[in-house]
């Protein structure tokens, strides 16, 4: 995608025109709909912090004005953002930015449900946390150098007192310099919003990839099952604006009362 230019007298483009020409490869222009660059323009601005999370943004009023286009065009930018969970829509009250202290986002990235009962947020044990050289694959997943710092976290989450995900990540260490496992076990948030809050970082998107695995015996001590035991394993990386990895989490997790939940659309 290739945004419109953000200076106003460049904008001359209305609501009618269907595309716009951008900059591609060698001799072959691309288009991009007017809406996306304007989508751009705003993904833009919360990504230079211009309206932090949590903050409500211009109206579409305003920002029609803003980009020299109309309203509609807007209105259709931000219903994809909305829809890509970086914004919120509030009835009434207008259009805010997305953030991880929301309860409603406390489980976009946490997929693992109870079979029973009403979903709530795990207990915590830091088993380990250090900062590291990122071997070369963990440099591969986080777009990183082979030996760059890394900052290494093991942590067991348990649900009602029964160790249920075994999980280990890796963040980039420049990133996370002042990151520290004293800070994370008096945090009482949900760690991205820890991430958000006090290191300006935003998890907006992950991928993963999901597997079974039987329980080695490292993982049956720390999920107090058996070695031998089925466990669902996924591995996640989770990305901030402009595609930069800045998470990669490995999780072992025990579906004896919970499962797995993704919500297609």
């Amino acid at each position: 995608m290739n945004p419109v230019s953000s200076n106003p007298t460049n904008q001359g483009a209305t609501a009618g025109s269907a595309s716009a020409p951008a900059a591609g490869t060698g001799n072959s222009p691309t288009f991009s709909p007017l809406y996306q660059q304007i989508k751009g323009l705003i993904t833009q601005s919360l990504q230079s912090g211009e309206w932090k999370p949590g903050e409500l943004i211009p109206s579409e009023v305003e920002l029609a004005g803003r980009f020299k286009v109309s309203q509609g065009t807007v209105r259709k930018a931000i219903d994809e953002l909305a829809a890509e969970n970086l914004v919120l829509r509030r009835q009434g009250k207008g259009t805010f930015v997305s953030t991880h202290h929301e309860a409603r986002a406390h489980f976009r990235f946490l997929r693992l449900m109870p079979d029973e009962g009403v979903p709530h947020q795990p207990d915590n044990q830091i088993i380990e946390f250090k900062r590291m050289r990122a071997a070369a694959e963990v440099a591969r997943l986080l777009d990183l150098k082979s030996g760059d710092a890394v900052v290494y976290i093991k942590r067991v989450q348990s649900f009602d007192g029964a160790p249920t995900i075994l999980e280990e990540l890796w963040l980039p260490g420049l990133l996370f310099k002042g990151l520290t496992a004293e800070r994370l076990v008096e945090y009482k948030g949900p760690m991205y919003g820890l991430f958000e809050s006090e290191f300006g970082t935003r998890m907006i998107r992950a991928s993963e990839k999901i597997r079974a695995v039987a329980a080695d015996p490292g993982a049956a001590q720390f999920l107090r099952v058996t070695e031998g035991t089925a466990l669902l394993c996924a591995e996640r990386v989770s990305y901030t604006y402009g595609d930069k990895a800045v998470e990669l989490r490995r999780g072992l997790y025990l579906t004896a009362h919970h499962h797995y939940q993704n919500d297609l659309s």
